[in-house]
């Protein structure tokens, strides 16, 4: 295609949304009106329609002080891209062996517009076990699995999710400090232990699937239950060495293509 083909295609309203999107996405703490303007040439009166517009669709969030930010919506709809698909139908063989060591369920979990969901799950091999639906959305900041998408992320990307999980009608004021030194002694560790906020009795056991940039691109999760009637079913720390096992496994098997795909979608 010409210049001259390319012109006659344009779309203006179009290329103006999209210029706001990826001047904000090379930008820490967001940006005025004023100063997207000035940054892409234009007029500040240019921008106010197309700014109103992608904070209602999602794709920005204005700040205190009249700034703008980009949110993680597109990284969001990346993740429904075949890369995710992908990470499931390849991690399915050791999430199964996973399960038949374990005698417990098993599930991955990824970052999607403010929530984890559940991607793929494993039911536990006998007649007990815990089962979470594939496509269910969970808490970011009290769930085993929303530790860890926060845990192995970079402080920037993690501020997005939390303001992206606020947004989307999380609860507010969970960052503080000692959630964050939390956040630091599970990546120090390498995976989160803790009971379930939902269900009495069940320890929530998750650990990072990470790309190859070492950043998490989703979460193994087991919700482990005591089976009294099996006695040879391995105990909490058996389990915990088999999960991070399995996680390990998993991302040596993506990280050097998958992971790499899922991780430029940040």
């Amino acid at each position: 295609m010409t210049d001259l083909d390319q012109d006659r295609y344009r779309a203006p309203a179009l290329d103006k949304g999209l210029d706001i999107l990826e001047l904000l996405a090379g930008v820490d703490g967001g940006l005025s009106q004023a100063e997207i303007a000035k940054k892409l040439d234009r007029s500040p009166n240019e921008f106010y329609r197309m700014l109103d517009r992608l904070v209602k669709r999602g794709y920005v969030a204005r700040l205190d002080g009249d700034r703008y930010v980009l949110t993680l919506k597109l990284f969001g709809l990346a993740q429904l891209h075949a890369p995710t698909r992908r990470l499931a139908s390849l991690a399915m063989p050791l999430m199964r062996q996973l399960a038949d060591v374990t005698q417990q369920e098993n599930h991955i979990v990824v970052y999607d517009r403010g929530h984890p969901v559940v991607i793929a799950q494993i039911e536990a091999p006998n007649y007990w076990g815990i089962s979470i639906r594939v496509g269910s959305r969970m808490g970011l900041f009290d769930t085993g699995s929303g530790h860890v998408l926060l845990a192995f992320r970079s402080p920037e990307v993690r501020a997005m999710m939390v303001a992206e999980h606020v947004a989307s009608g999380g609860p507010e004021g969970r960052m503080t400090e000692a959630f964050a030194a939390r956040l630091e002694q599970i990546r120090a560790r390498g995976y989160e232990m803790m009971p379930s906020a939902q269900t009495a009795g069940v320890m929530n056991l998750s650990a990072p699937i990470v790309g190859a940039d070492g950043e998490a691109i989703g979460a193994l999760t087991v919700p482990y239950i005591t089976i009294i009637n099996a006695p040879e079913a391995p105990d909490i720390t058996r389990t915990v060495e088999a999960l991070t096992d399995t996680a390990r496994r998993i991302s040596a098997l993506v990280g050097a293509g998958l992971g790499a795909e899922l991780s430029d979608t940040d």
